[in-house]
């Protein structure tokens, strides 16, 4: 049976497929001081304002009148303008050019040793994947990348602490200190030498062209590694569980041309949001249709919420329907990824390096999940984690 051939997805009001969605009604808040806002079309409105500037995810730690401050945190044309010099790395023609090459030569790899043992785990098969395709795009291939996947992760043990202590935080945010100088010196710093002495089509070379300190290196490649790398391993997983515990859908996607995988991956990415809550903060008194803000004010949008709100996402808004996006003349992530100035520059990365991995999973000699995943909540970053799924296949 072809793709086209395969019947609609039942649709009842009273479905909802989302796996995360228990735990992230118990998890999820706006900052101290945020308004939330549920509905897309608003929160959509809010996001694409030149009025509504970035608030939240630590931005009180950078100044945007700071020269080298990281582009996450900038607004306005200083923010438009160091955008446009970085999208080269993201477009269609680079991943079709570039870094589809790593994302097939990683898979395969990766599925080899799978073959090979006949088990693994999916959380660490999808993390160096999504280490292998940030790092390529970033320049960071100057040292074990297995080892640097470590280190990385290593930098985030602040995020995953929760205590209102004091001492408590200011100790975790000390270890995280630590990992993050570990981070620079076997990593960051040998990708700098070897691109000042030679610069490649990355990143940091283009960093480096743009007069930035190795400091300001650092917290550029710690926020892409955190944006690239963490949220795609999780997104992987939760796909491939979503894939493997729905029959017809997974024959649809193995099944299915480019176009129709990534539908599917947008609408399970729908359901499930990696992130979950995006702030801004007036900067003038503003309106919109609903909502007001005077200048200062903090509004915080629920992506989850707006994700599902049937004004925006059409009928049974809880239920999984790849052919979503089409009926309702949208983009298939829709709040997912953002929107606005500040929407995700690697998205159609995440979900081509998703789409390829999942694609040559699926079709791995007796694959099958044998433990579902377990899932966890982190604060820091307002997000659910995923570990210890395990796949299981024919040995080769």
């Amino acid at each position: 049976m072809t793709t086209a051939e395969l019947p609609p997805r039942a649709m009842d009001p009273t479905r909802d497929d989302r796996k995360s969605a228990a735990l992230a009604a118990g998890r999820v808040h706006p900052d101290p001081g945020a308004r939330q806002v549920h509905g897309f079309v608003l929160g959509q409105k809010i996001l694409r304002s030149g009025q509504m500037l970035q608030a939240g995810a630590s931005g009180d730690r950078f100044s945007p009148d700071d020269e080298f401050c990281p582009v996450f945190f900038l607004d306005g044309e200083r923010h438009k303008k160091q955008r446009t010099a970085i999208a080269r790395f993201f477009t269609p023609k680079a991943i079709s050019t570039r870094h589809r090459l790593v994302m097939e030569r990683t898979t395969e790899a990766l599925l080899a040793k799978l073959r090979a043992a006949g088990t693994a785990r999916l959380d660490e098969l999808s993390y160096i994947l999504a280490v292998a395709v940030a790092a390529e795009i970033i320049g960071l291939t100057s040292s074990d990348q297995v080892k640097m996947a470590k280190r990385i992760e290593a930098t985030l043990f602040s995020t995953r602490v929760r205590s209102s202590r004091r001492a408590v935080r200011r100790g975790a945010e000390g270890i995280t200190a630590v990992n993050a100088v570990r981070f620079f010196l076997q990593d960051v710093r040998p990708a700098i030498r070897a691109r000042r002495a030679q610069r490649q089509n990355d990143v940091i070379s283009h960093l480096i062209d743009s007069g930035y300190p190795d400091r300001a290196i650092l917290v550029e490649c710690m926020t892409y590694a955190v944006a690239g790398m963490v949220t795609t391993r999780e997104f992987i997983v939760m796909a491939a569980w979503h894939l493997f515990g729905d029959g017809d859908l997974r024959a649809r996607f193995v099944g299915a041309d480019t176009a129709d995988q990534n539908a599917i991956l947008e609408e399970i990415l729908r359901l499930e949001p990696v992130a979950a809550m995006l702030h801004r903060r007036a900067d003038q008194d503003v309106a919109f249709d609903g909502e007001t803000a005077a200048k200062g004010d903090v509004l915080a949008i629920d992506i989850r919420a707006a994700n599902v709100d049937p004004e925006s996402v059409g009928a049974c808004p809880h239920a999984l329907d790849p052919d979503r996006a089409n009926k309702q003349k949208a983009v298939g992530s829709f709040m997912s990824f953002g929107d606005g100035s500040h929407r995700c520059p690697g998205s159609q990365v995440a979900i081509a390096e998703s789409r390829i991995f999942l694609d040559a999973l699926m079709r791995v000699p007796g694959i099958r999940l044998e433990r579902a995943p377990d899932m966890t909540w982190c604060d820091g970053l307002m997000s659910y984690e995923l570990r210890d799924a395990v796949v299981a296949c024919e040995r080769a």
